[in-house]
Order: C-alpha cells, then sequence, then structure tokens
C-alpha cells in the first residue's frame, strides 16, 4: 500500500497544486494531510476547500488551532516578551486568516483530531503532547524515541519543523514530512512524504515561487511581506 502525508500548505495555492500533480504521479492509495492548512499564505479558503472536496483525512496543526483559540498565543507572548512584536503579526494574520475563512470552515478545522494511525503508521502534527513542541531534525535517537514510541507504531510521521528527514532507529523510524510551503532547509521546493509498503521517501516538488509571490502581495494578507521573505530566502541566490 503506498500512502502519502503531505503537510504545512499554510495557504500556498501555487505549491498545492504542484504537490497535487505529482501526486497523480506517484499514485498513492491514501493520502493524509498534516496539519498547518490555511495560515500563511494567500489563499485560505481555497486550501481548505481543496482538501475537504478531496477528502483527505488528517491532524490539526499548531497554526489551524491558533485561529479558534487566540489564548494559545497571548500564552506564548507572555512567555517570551521579547517577541512581542513577532506575536502581534501573527496574531494580526490569525485574525485575517479567520475572516476569509468563515465560521463553517473553521470548525472543520476545529474537527481534526490530534493523531491519525493507519496500519503501522502514526500520524501527529508535532509531538504527542504539544502541537507547537516538536524535535528538530538534528534530534538524538534517544529523544525521537521517548517522544514517538509512546504512540505504539513502528513508523511516526510528524510535521511541524519545516525540514523533512528520515531516521531509522532500533526499533521505530521517524519521518518529517517538511513542508508544502515555507520551507526552512534551504530547498523552495515543496516536500511531502511517501510511504511505499511502510518504506518512507521524501519527494521534491518544484513550483513557480514568482507566481505565489505576485498572490501574496495582492491577497490583503497583513504583513505578507514577511512570508514573502520567507518564500525568497529559500530560492537559490543570483551570483
Amino acid at each position: 500500500m503506498r500512502v502519502a502525508i503531505v503537510s504545512d500548505i499554510h495557504g500556498n495555492r501555487t505549491a498545492f497544486e504542484a504537490v497535487l500533480a505529482d501526486l497523480r504521479q506517484t499514485t498513492p492509495d491514501l493520502i493524509l494531510h498534516g496539519g498547518d492548512l490555511p495560515h500563511g499564505g494567500a489563499s485560505p479558503a481555497d486550501i481548505v476547500d481543496q482538501i475537504r472536496d478531496l477528502g483527505w483525512q488528517g491532524v490539526v496543526g499548531n497554526t489551524d488551532e491558533m485561529l479558534w483559540k487566540p489564548e494559545v498565543l497571548t500564552k506564548l507572548a507572555s512567555q517570551s516578551p521579547n517577541l512581542q512584536a513577532l506575536w502581534t503579526a501573527i496574531q494580526e494574520m490569525a485574525t485575517a486568516t479567520c475572516e476569509a475563512l468563515g465560521e463553517d470552515r473553521l470548525a472543520w478545522l476545529r474537527s481534526l483530531p490530534r493523531v491519525q494511525i493507519h496500519g503501522p503508521m502514526a500520524l501527529i502534527h508535532a509531538s504527542p503532547e504539544s502541537l507547537w513542541q516538536a524535535p528538530a531534525a538534528e534530534a538524538r535517537d534517544a529523544e525521537l524515541e521517548s517522544i514517538y514510541s509512546p504512540l505504539g507504531r513502528p513508523i511516526a510521521v510528524y510535521a511541524h519543523i519545516h525540514r523533512p528527514y528520515i531516521r531509522n532507529l532500533a526499533g521505530m523510524t521517524v519521518a518529517n514530512t517538511g513542508s508544502v510551503s515555507l520551507s526552512y532547509d534551504g530547498d523552495p521546493r515543496a516536500s511531502y512524504l511517501l510511504l511505499d509498503n511502510s518504506l518512507p521517501s521524501i519527494r521534491r516538488v518544484e513550483y513557480d515561487v514568482e507566481r505565489e509571490l505576485k498572490a501574496l502581495s495582492n491577497c490583503g494578507l497583513p504583513h505578507s511581506a514577511w512570508i514573502a521573505k520567507i518564500l525568497e530566502s529559500a530560492r537559490p541566490q543570483m551570483p
């Protein structure tokens, strides 16, 4: 059985369309999503509508949850007052995203579970205990095992950190999907995870970053220039 896990789309329709085209080539039997679907991009409502129409099962992400639980951001801001400007910007973006989504889409996001179990694989957004905290790609094997072995499956898949990797441990495999949008590993391509008979691999998919930058500049999202800077930072620089 072939299973694809697509995560952290962050409202990036251009990247998502490229991933959908690649999925038509890899022909998975099952496609799941790992959360963080609408926030942080030009097309939040469109992404949610497409995922719902496709009937993909999935899990809730941290930037999904904060849309209906603004107190989460308030708490985080109180714990890091030196980053107050950042949390304020994220809240303003979240408010605009909520307005674009409307109550019906927000209700659907609220209905998403924290964990999906499919055969030997468990999927969560970040970690079993938190939607906001997850081990880095460089985490030691012991840390990964302690966090994900309680899921009770030989394959644990998470997202959140926007850096794809696969780690084979003594008794389990831990894999990160990477992100469709806002890559943090220096590779501007979209990323998703493919499990082919439980063997994981990372798929990287090129998309038209310039097209998405134009969409961001015209969408009216507060602080869209910040999102654009993240997208641009992953592109190869001209000499």
